[in-house]
């Protein structure tokens, strides 16, 4: 991997209130894509990506056409593109998520794709629904583009990583439940069935996700009881012998509260290859996933 020591600065103070309506905003684009994608195992079909310029839907088959919702953070603009109509744009700007909800809807049925979907956030604890949210209505164009950017940064090291394994892994997506974009390699074997716990999300969904033993990481961009933009890594089923594992870089450090390691986004940015020091924790934490199971390594990775 290339150096790269351009990293932008995450200060969630700053990005707070831009983050919070924005996660809303991925929130109603993500249940779009729900609602209309046929099911992929462990929920890959709800999932948005990272491209040049934010996040997309991707193309999604309706009706005998296609369409794709894309954020796009340099024009700061929503665009909803059809195979059978002229593209339509939506301003990214300062608004209510309730504005947001009600254009967008009027703007897919403009185009007949006439979807319903939840009317509520899950993963998020008071779930307020999309049409009376008036409290969130913040969206600075600079915040929402480093926050972008920081996402663009970490795809592109989660994809070199990802490359080293051949068994059955996960595509790099962002998840809109609880805005973090994640990367999951799965040993094959069968996992313990999974006791929820997650807010407003329904437990059949939490134990077909994890029906399968994993070894997961990501990046979260934080929230405000967990003001901290963090990578993360964990692994399913798991126990206290995963914290005791040695992992790197140094920086790196085990949360028993949440089962998981971590390491803030500000070592990554700051340090003088953060390539190299975001893939040593990705690939360290997945060795120690394989440590307390019983992993076919020889069969699931690259051989040189």
């Amino acid at each position: 991997m290339k150096k790269d020591k351009n990293w932008p600065v995450l200060n969630f103070i700053e990005l707070q209130d831009t983050v919070e309506t924005l996660h809303q905003w991925l929130q109603i684009v993500g249940k779009i894509r729900l609602r209309t994608m046929p099911w992929q195992n462990h929920s890959w079909h709800t999932a948005l990506y990272v491209t040049p310029r934010g996040y997309s839907t991707q193309a999604i088959s309706y009706e005998g056409r296609m369409f794709q919702i894309d954020f796009d953070f340099k024009k700061h603009e929503l665009l909803i593109e059809s195979s059978e109509a002229e593209p339509l744009t939506m301003e990214l700007r300062s608004r209510t998520v309730a504005d947001f909800y009600k254009e967008l809807f009027e703007k897919l049925s403009s185009i007949g794709v006439n979807v319903k979907i939840h009317g509520a956030p899950n993963e998020m604890d008071p779930a307020i629904p999309f049409a009376e949210n008036t409290i969130n209505k913040t969206y600075d164009p600079k915040a929402a583009n480093t926050i972008w950017r920081a996402m663009m940064k970490a795809t592109g090291v989660f994809n070199e990583f990802r490359s080293e394994f051949i068994g059955k892994c996960s595509p790099v997506h962002l998840f809109w439940g609880a805005f973090d974009l994640a990367v999951t390699r799965f040993s094959g074997n069968p996992a313990p069935l999974h006791k929820g716990g997650m807010p407003n999300m329904p437990l059949e969904v939490m134990q077909e996700a994890y029906s399968k033993e994993v070894s997961s990481a990501g990046f979260w961009i934080g929230s405000k009881d967990s003001p901290m933009p963090a990578f993360y890594a964990y692994a399913y089923p798991s126990d206290e012998k995963f914290g005791e594992q040695s992992v790197g870089p140094k920086e790196a450090f085990y949360s028993k509260e949440m089962g998981e390691f971590f390491l803030k986004y500000e070592d990554v940015q700051k340090s003088e290859d953060p390539e190299k020091m975001l893939f040593e924790f990705l690939q360290s934490t997945y060795i120690a996933a394989t440590k307390i199971s019983t992993w076919d390594q020889a069969g699931l990775e690259k051989q040189d």
